[in-house]
């Protein structure tokens, strides 16, 4: 029960990782509020594991601020926020279209932000502290020759992490981020099926050749990501600042 007592809001987390997050702070004793922009699965969800629904689109201001009002009037106030709400997209560079560009950024980066700072203002006028856990990726890390605008989301991400996390301390607010490798799921579904169209392979080829390079031995799956998630937002971590952890199966040293 490493987090009894505490409340956390966990964003685009109807499914997926997200939900995961919100299984495992729940056994840990935490209040959680999932919000989604698909309401009707994060209801759904939420009943199954005993959180609170809320609504969101991370690209909406209105929204956001609604959903962090929300989640202090159910949860009696946010000590943790998880910035899971992401998109993926892939095309050659040559490819690419303003449209997807401009979204992919709107969700991953600006959701991100502006996230952060509402809940942020939520958690200063409290007057507690705090833990914001950002999702990056290993894509953060380095370039992809088909997923160009994707990584530069991710490594905006890890940027946004350490500014945030510099000038938020001194409120007792701690903000770091996981950089997660090749995760198993619904997103990676996805993912496969952009790699199949743009290299012509058959559904579930890229699935199996990444996997097969993890250092570890497989792809990962949401449940490995979930240790990590507990721990920055527990005291045990109250001295870690604007840091970004990879947990890929060994995918990336930094």
């Amino acid at each position: 029960m490493r987090l009894s007592g505490k409340s956390a809001l966990i964003t685009g987390a109807a499914r997926g990782i997200g939900l995961e997050f919100a299984k495992a702070y729940i056994a840990e004793g935490a209040k959680v509020a999932i919000a989604d922009i698909n309401l009707p699965t994060a209801e759904a969800a939420a009943s199954t594991i005993g959180a609170t629904a809320l609504p969101l689109d991370v690209t909406d201001q209105r929204s956001i601020d609604a959903c962090v009002l929300g989640a202090e009037a159910a949860l009696g106030g946010i000590d943790i926020l998880i910035n899971n709400a992401a998109l993926f997209e892939a095309d050659e560079i040559v490819d690419i279209t303003r449209a997807s560009y401009d979204k992919l950024f709107a969700v991953n980066v600006g959701g991100t932000l502006f996230m952060m700072q509402a809940v942020a203002r939520s958690m200063i006028a409290r007057g507690k502290g705090g833990k914001i856990i950002n999702m990056a990726s290993q894509a953060g890390r380095r370039g992809e020759a088909l997923v160009g605008v994707y990584c530069a989301t991710k490594a905006a991400v890890i940027s946004l992490t350490q500014s945030a996390g510099l000038n938020l301390i001194r409120h007792g607010i701690n903000v770091n981020a996981i950089a997660p490798g090749v995760v198993d799921g619904d997103h990676w579904d996805g993912v496969d099926a952009h790699f199949a169209r743009l290299e012509g392979l058959a559904p579930g080829e890229k699935k199996r050749q990444v996997g097969a390079t993890v250092p570890f031995g497989r792809m990962g799956t949401a449940a490995d990501l979930t240790g990590m998630a507990i721990f920055l937002a527990t005291s045990e971590a109250d001295y870690i600042v604007a840091q970004t952890y990879n947990v890929d199966g060994g995918n990336w040293m930094s």
